[in-house]
């Protein structure tokens, strides 16, 4: 068989007409997990999931948990991990199965990812206790798999900023000499019959400060859209809060508040705890975390918000100009995620960046460089137009 004619079958799914290729064996069995989701349930080959071989009865997923489990262990036998997780995804919102998601032995079938997670979340508060279990070793084994991919780098980048944001006169090392700073303040000691500057005074960047340098507070929207910012908020909020020279909140809000900042130490805990949907209220949300803030020169306060407000939009902006005003770093992320340009309220975005504060959507993999940006007080907004590709105002 002609190797682009197979491919194009698979691609375009149907029967064989349009390309003059016939599918057996495992391309039939992939054909059918592909038809199931994507051709509104008809099947074509024999032997897929559910369909028993017969192209008339289709290979619809139905109903059944017990049907949509074998789907999900044949896809995971066919595709790679990213295409199911794909495929999952397209699964419970195109055929509904959100439903299904109750059931132990559908958990047990899945691919566990991040959009996963959210949904599992979404349905905490129905979920039997049975299910409960196995949503939680799902959610926990996303949760650990997302902390060995983020958390060493996140680390790195913010212990470095920590170390730099501490200037001295006295380095200890000729790696903590700032060279630039050093040369801007020894300009006076050029020596033109040698082209060069002699220091007589070092600036560097005081290194290992036990106290509290930074106070990062990390205000996250649960409404449904903001699922996977939820999730890689709680992972970073627990790696945050494992470094001494932070002080990290955490607080989730829709139209109520509640601090989270206690199961920090438990970031599958911490996501238990939040309730996805329901409408927002970032004006209270705010409202909260002012009272948080005792030193508002060394405070970072990141808003994880899509920015569409359901309670008192002028007195959200008074706030947030009266944080900046005390001296708060105030950055707003209208999305922490993979998931490229988000859905979001650009009348507000544009009111806060006019505020001096920056709104853009940044990934995961960004997000450290983010926090050693911030704790360093460069220009965030800069920051963003250079590094991200997804920008917001």
């Amino acid at each position: 068989m002609d190797e682009r004619l197979r491919r194009w079958r698979l691609v375009l799914g149907g029967d064989a007409d349009g390309t003059g290729c016939a599918l057996s064996g495992q391309d039939a069995q992939m054909d059918a997990a592909l038809a199931a989701l994507y051709n509104g349930g008809r099947g074509t080959g024999e032997g897929g999931p559910g369909g028993g071989g017969d192209a008339q009865r289709g290979a619809g997923l139905g109903a059944s948990a017990p049907r949509v489990a074998r789907w999900l262990g044949d896809i995971r036998g066919y595709f790679p991990s990213t295409v199911v997780q794909v495929m999952q995804k397209d699964a419970i919102e195109r055929l509904n199965l959100t439903r299904l998601l109750l059931e132990p032995e559908m958990l047990e079938a899945v691919e566990p990812d991040v959009h996963l997670v959210g949904t599992l979340l979404s349905l905490n508060r129905v979920m039997p206790e049975t299910a409960r279990r196995s949503a939680r070793a799902v959610v926990r084994k996303v949760v650990e798999d997302l902390e060995r991919r983020l958390a060493q780098r996140t680390r790195t980048a913010i212990t470095g900023a920590l170390d730099r944001s501490a200037r001295t006169h006295r380095p200890r090392r000729g790696a903590d000499i700032d060279w630039n700073r050093t040369i801007r303040a020894n300009l006076k000691n050029y020596l033109p019959d040698r082209n060069t500057v002699v220091p007589s005074r070092l600036v560097g960047y005081a290194r290992r400060q036990r106290a509290v340098i930074r106070e990062v507070t990390l205000c996250i929207d649960q409404s449904g859209s903001m699922a996977a910012s939820v999730v890689y908020s709680s992972v970073f909020g627990a790696v945050l809060a494992s470094m001494r020279s932070l002080r990290t909140s955490l607080v989730v809000f829709d139209t109520s508040v509640v601090d989270l900042t206690e199961q920090l130490h438990d970031p599958v805990e911490l996501l238990f705890g939040t309730q996805l949907g329901g409408g927002t209220d970032i004006n209270r949300a705010i409202a909260y975390c002012q009272g948080l803030i005792t030193r508002p020169a060394n405070s970072i306060f990141i808003l994880i918000s899509d920015l569409y407000e359901g309670g008192v939009r002028e007195e959200m902006l008074r706030r947030v100009a009266a944080m900046t005003a005390a001296g708060v770093q105030v950055i707003v992320l209208l999305a922490l995620s993979d998931e490229g340009q988000p859905h979001f309220d650009r009348d507000n975005a544009e009111a806060l960046a006019a505020l001096g504060v920056p709104a853009f959507a940044c990934t995961p993999d960004a997000f450290p460089e983010l926090m050693a940006a911030a704790i360093e007080r460069r220009d965030i907004a800069q920051w963003a137009e250079r590094t991200l590709s997804v920008r917001a105002t």
